[in-house]
């Protein structure tokens, strides 16, 4: 079994690992770099295959829907074979009908948790994980008497975290290379964990009891954990729970009947103007007919502000500033608090304080803490590990033991 890191082997982003055996080869994930802003301007790994169609590639597994591991995959011939779980290609493609982020697939077999799939000389296992990403896996490869388990992005204090301590309790046998993810290595305060999906929901509870307008409240419409906690504190709030339609059309695509719902009585649906505006060019009225039972209008939502919560974002303003439902309202920012500083958000943060709208940041990791990540290391015990997903993998060397470092583009055998 021969592996070549394409591209993150010393960068958080744009993860793209190949893997051969006799031949044939397997490709895990094809993400968007951070630091491109644009994913036709992104210079697309040295993997045959990808610029035209190649019989010895037989696949591309995209281990969960974010942008830096999938984020390329529509540039590939629209033969390529990928592999996903289901509910993470019903949600990229709920996503494509208001997002450029989104996706659509021809060629595309599920991954199913411990369910083997053959491919070729390759076994490959998928283990679901908690991550922030809905129906995130991580993957065990073998072929060769080879194995290789590739960790994805993955943590252990979300709302799924019995299947981090599943994992390092019971890991797969006899693992010769672990792939493991570093994200928050050089990342101040990690090695001391990070605030579970419970304990979060009981802060912005306490948050929008105290609150006398509306609690507007900025996370990703894929972070399908956070939203459950945004819901939950919500109804211990005694408040309804606001979801724009685009995160309303996720939620949908989950198909999981413990996730929010828009039918739900707690809920209601709000079509801000960018996608109305959307809807209407593409004409895809039957999105918002699925909702029309469900919605709340503009001219509602000033009686309703004070016994409500509302998913927000920035391109939402001039929405909330017609409906005049600002009084007394609150700003909960709910993702890493690194975008804030990006000069994209500067005319936002201005608009805040026009409207002394006060600023709070209840966040947490999507990403294992160090000290969750040496029990990971530790579990895999008879695995040489390298480091992807990590911008700076020479702290590998200093966390773990039995660490092993490729470059970028360099090919090596698993020993």
């Amino acid at each position: 079994m021969k592996v070549c890191i394409h591209r993150g082997a010393k960068e958080i982003g744009g993860t793209c690992i190949e893997i051969e055996s006799l031949g044939k080869r397997l490709v895990l994930d094809i993400g968007q770099p951070l630091d491109c802003p644009d994913a036709e301007c992104a210079v697309m790994p040295a993997v045959k295959g990808f610029e035209e169609e190649d019989a010895s590639l037989l696949g591309v597994i995209i281990s969960h829907p974010h942008q830096d591991h999938y984020g390329l995959a529509h540039r590939l011939p629209e033969s390529t074979r990928f592999l996903m779980g289901a509910a993470a290609e019903r949600i990229l493609k709920a996503a494509a009908d208001f997002t450029p982020s989104g996706g659509t697939f021809k060629h595309v077999t599920h991954l199913e948790n411990n369910t083997p799939i053959k491919l070729g000389p390759f076994t490959i296992t998928p283990y679901l994980v908690d991550h922030t990403a809905y129906d995130a896996y991580a993957v065990l490869i073998e072929a060769d008497g080879k194995r290789l388990f590739y960790t994805g992005d993955l943590r252990g204090h979300g709302r799924k975290s019995k299947l981090f301590e599943g994992l390092i309790t019971h890991p797969p046998a006899n693992v010769d290379v672990l792939l493991m993810e570093g994200t928050t290595l050089q990342r101040e305060g990690t090695e001391k964990g990070f605030p579970t999906e419970h304990e979060l929901e009981l802060e912005l509870a306490k948050l929008f009891k105290e609150t006398k307008g509306m609690p507007l409240v900025n996370c990703s419409g894929q972070n399908i954990d956070r939203i459950v906690t945004v819901f939950n504190a919500a109804k211990r709030s005694g408040r309804q729970f606001i979801a724009d339609m685009y995160t309303a059309h996720i939620l949908a695509a989950t198909e999981n009947p413990r996730v929010p719902q828009s039918f739900w009585k707690e809920v209601s649906v709000f079509l801000p103007y960018s996608q109305k505006k959307r809807i209407v060019q593409d004409k895809s009225y039957s999105i918002a007919d699925k909702f029309y039972s469900d919605r709340i209008y503009p001219e509602n939502l000033a009686s309703a502000a004070s016994r409500s919560v509302m998913l927000f974002r920035p391109n939402m303003c001039s929405d909330l500033e017609k409906a005049k439902c600002l009084g007394g309202a609150c700003f909960v920012y709910s993702m890493w608090d690194g975008y804030l500083s990006d000069e994209k958000n500067k005319d936002f943060l201005a608009w805040l304080q026009q409207h002394n709208i006060p600023l709070y940041k209840h966040h947490t990791s999507g990403h294992a803490s160090v000290s969750d990540l040496i029990r990971l290391r530790n579990a895999f015990t008879s695995a040489v590990a390298v480091p992807v997903h990590c911008a700076e993998p020479e702290l590998f060397k200093t966390t773990f033991n039995h660490v092993q470092m490729h470059k970028d583009n360099e090919s090596w055998n698993v020993d």
